[in-house]
């Protein structure tokens, strides 16, 4: 299984709460950059965050990559969710590359623990990153990262 992990873009520095935050105009043009790297790939699933940046790069992501089917929102991927839920919720995508559009601080410890099987070791990940990583099966330390891309 290929798992894809996207920062959600650039948001605004205030709304009236944080899940409320929507992308800047510089957000939508990284999202859009980093989308890029998506092109061709076989997502099978397109899954977010309920906060209003998240749901918005995952509609900038499904409509350039042509998609009809729905993005799935999950409440499992908000800022401060629980790595280890993460991957629980993962096993029933197992199989399937899945693309997760989330926040920091959780992308960053959810991919340290991929790959490490620790939430000490965390992947930077900037506004828009997109990290890459393969395994079997998305448990901790069973995936290997291939690359993490950042917009141009």
């Amino acid at each position: 299984m290929k798992l894809w992990i996207l920062r959600h873009g650039e948001a605004q520095s205030r709304a009236h709460s944080d899940a409320e935050r929507e992308l800047t105009t510089k957000g939508c043009e990284e999202v859009l950059s980093s989308t890029g790297y998506l092109l061709g790939q076989p997502l099978r699933w397109i899954i977010a965050s309920p906060y209003v940046r998240a749901q918005q790069t995952a509609e900038l992501v499904r409509q350039a990559l042509g998609r009809d089917d729905p993005i799935i929102t999950a409440s499992w991927l908000t800022p401060d969710s629980d790595p280890r839920k993460v991957l629980d919720n993962l096993d029933l995508y197992a199989g399937d590359d899945v693309l997760l559009v989330s926040h920091q601080p959780l992308v960053g410890t959810l991919i340290g623990l991929a790959i490490h099987g620790n939430m000490q070791q965390t992947q930077p990940m900037h506004t828009a990153s997109l990290a890459e990583l393969e395994g079997d099966f998305p448990l901790a330390a069973a995936m290997g990262l291939v690359s993490v891309r950042h917009p141009e």
